[in-house]
């Protein structure tokens, strides 16, 4: 398999569907002649012309519901974020228009859209340009909401949302555009509502998604020094979610660490944590630890970026805890 970057199969998957389906388009500032302010759409304007990769005015609101308008007349319109705090101008299009039309045409209209953009910090861009805005967007019904890691999963789960009939909302861990991976030849797609296990172990579940998951993989590492044995799972999909393959795990090792850059109240580990309290609270021999961002805007200095957000001896502490190796 070849190797790739996380940009470069992102713009790999845009472009086989681009050749393969003439309704993909791709809209947003600065993605054809600059090719995008993290290079995801370099020099695809070269290779489809300016009528499909579309220069917009710095109007969130504006094109995103152009997008809209194009996919309910049967185009599949992909829409960059350049971060997806920019979203919330576009908010009222993407919740009470794209998330809603299939449900007001009583199944007549769909709107196949694809949304995506940096999500997330680690890249010191500070507070209004580094929320997490899974558990915001997972709360909405009608938007499908991914997170993939990997480059291949990028690349698969980029496939499945453009071919998808209902609006995806695709959430890139910017500080990962880097980072390279395995990327299978040929098409083939990443089913959603269907997380990964990263790892397998039998002493505790370490749950995470994005730039987290190459965290507890790290942390993983360390336990095995230590004789633990921990099973790290990737939700990679926040709506759909996989209810099953942490239920199963948990049920196996009977511990769970629930990990997120996002803040702790009112987020996706708090959805994780009560699922497994709900369908395996027999199986658990501790409580779900969650391990989150802290409770603050995010600062810009490096340093207090870094502290910010999860670490890796945080979440050891969280597995020490939850073995009862140290006081809770």
């Amino acid at each position: 398999m070849p190797v790739m970057t996380y940009r470069d199969a992102l713009r790999a998957a845009m472009a086989e569907e681009m050749e393969r389906d003439e309704q993909v388009v791709l809209l947003g500032e600065d993605i054809g002649v600059y090719g995008g302010t993290h290079l995801v759409t370099n020099g695809l304007i070269d290779q489809f012309g300016p009528r499909r990769v579309i220069d917009t005015p710095i109007s969130e609101n504006g094109f995103t519901g152009a997008a809209i308008g194009m996919a309910m007349a049967g185009m599949r319109p992909i829409v960059e974020m350049m971060t997806w705090n920019f979203s919330f101008q576009a908010a009222d299009q993407i919740i009470q228009n794209a998330a809603k039309i299939h449900y007001f045409s009583g199944g007549q209209v769909h709107v196949p859209l694809v949304i995506r953009g940096p999500n997330g910090g680690g890249v010191q861009l500070s507070a209004q340009h580094t929320h997490s805005l899974e558990g915001f967007y997972g709360h909405f019904p009608g938007l499908k909401v991914v997170s993939p890691v990997t480059p291949e999963d990028v690349k698969g789960m980029m496939l499945a949302s453009i071919r998808d009939p209902d609006p995806v909302i695709f959430l890139e861990a910017g500080a990962l555009y880097g980072t390279k991976g395995d990327v299978p030849e040929g098409d083939y797609t990443v089913e959603f509502g269907k997380a990964r296990i990263a790892r397998e172990g039998s002493d505790v579940t370490l749950v995470a998604y994005g730039r987290q998951v190459n965290m507890l993989l790290r942390v993983a590492d360390d336990l095995d020094k230590e004789g633990v044995q921990a099973e790290v799972i990737d939700l990679r999909s926040i709506r759909p979610f996989d209810t099953e393959t942490i239920i199963t795990s948990v049920k196996k090792t009977n511990r769970a660490v629930v990990v997120q850059e996002q803040w702790r109240w009112f987020s996706v580990a708090s959805e994780v944590a009560a699922l497994i309290q709900e369908h395996a609270f027999d199986y658990l021999d501790a409580p779900v630890e969650r391990v989150s961002g802290a409770e603050v805007p995010a600062p810009y200095a490096r340093n207090l970026e870094v502290a910010g957000f999860p670490s890796e001896e945080q979440i050891l502490e969280a597995v020490r805890r939850v073995l009862y190796q140290e006081s809770r």
